[in-house]
């Protein structure tokens, strides 16, 4: 991790305790393998009640933030900013380098042999960073909403789920919100894939639900009253609201862990994995032919690939 300086600035010692519990946080965070948005920096605040859920408290945690990730107090690394990355073209230093690439990005379709067909949804983009690393172990398709799916995306959903799932009993697993429009996605999703022709189809709400709001207790919001479910919404659950990001990250990915492992046959999915491993050996072999006339700046990555390598065997 990286910090920083680009500014001097003379915090105020309310501001400078402000920052330290940031550091606990981010740190606990990357302890776990895992990066912050600003947004969940400021859910685990207050769920750990040391600011009030209000917008003024966003706006002013965010902005405090910012100068500290300026003066060098929090590593500018540890907080991400998914909705604004940028697309950067591949490339690569030697052909040895490009074809070590290919071997680690090497995987034979592992949902082929499984009785079903699964995967993860999620309503909220910032929460892409957490559930990345579950769905590459998984071998899983990860789609973020954005809320309410476009037409586009869920033709193209449909035709995964036609497609990869055909025959197969066929499993969605979602995230998203607690609020009125949150709880009618699940029932949208599901309506819409059928009406595309995806059949045997089960659309399942892993977070958030009220069992994990009383387990956990995420800090609440006003639900919207100008939202058309509002109605529905309040009469079974009040005129609150919860947001997922606000539930802790490994919750969240013990939750989809759990879940997915009851989907997966294992031994099948460690025979399809057996084989992945014996093509990356025969390609490892055959790059060891390849001489595309200079060094290989890369050749002191050896060591880390062959990591890599034991981790799809696990």
């Amino acid at each position: 991790m990286a910090r920083v300086q680009f500014r001097d600035i003379a915090f105020r010692p309310a501001s400078l305790e402000r920052i330290l519990q940031m550091q606990s946080i981010v740190e606990e965070y990357e302890g776990q393998g895992l990066r912050l948005t600003a947004r969940q920096l400021y859910y685990q605040f207050v769920a750990r009640d040391l600011i009030p859920n209000t917008v003024q408290s966003y706006k002013r945690l965010t902005s405090l933030l910012a100068d500290a990730r300026y003066a060098g107090m929090v590593d500018w690394d540890a907080i991400e900013d998914r909705g604004r990355e940028p697309l950067v073209p591949s490339e690569w230093t030697s052909i040895q380098s490009l074809v070590r690439s290919a071997i680690r990005s090497y995987r034979l379709p592992r949902w082929e042999d499984q009785p079903q067909y699964a995967e993860l949804w999620v309503e909220k983009q910032a929460l892409a960073g957490v559930l990345e690393p579950l769905a590459r172990e998984f071998h899983v398709v990860l789609s973020v909403n954005k809320g309410y799916s476009s037409a586009s995306a869920m033709y193209g959903a449909a035709q995964r789920f036609n497609s990869d799932g055909d025959g197969k009993e066929c499993l969605l697993l979602y995230l998203g919100d607690h609020d009125p429009s949150g709880e009618d996605m699940v029932r949208d999703i599901g309506a819409r894939l059928h009406e595309f022709g995806v059949g045997d189809l089960t659309v399942t709400k892993l977070a958030l639900t009220m069992a994990q709001v009383d387990a956990y207790h995420p800090p609440p919001n006003p639900a919207k009253t100008t939202d058309s479910r509002y109605a529905a919404y309040a009469e079974q659950h009040g005129d609150q609201s919860w947001e997922v990001d606000a539930l802790p990250p490994d919750v969240l990915q013990r939750l989809i862990r759990e879940a997915l492992e009851e989907a997966v046959d294992q031994e099948a999915m460690d025979a399809v994995i057996a084989r992945e491993n014996r093509g990356k050996a025969e390609l490892q072999r055959l790059a060891g032919s390849i001489d595309d006339g200079g060094e290989d700046p890369d050749e002191d990555e050896d060591e880390d690939e062959d990591e890599d390598e034991d981790e799809d065997e696990d």
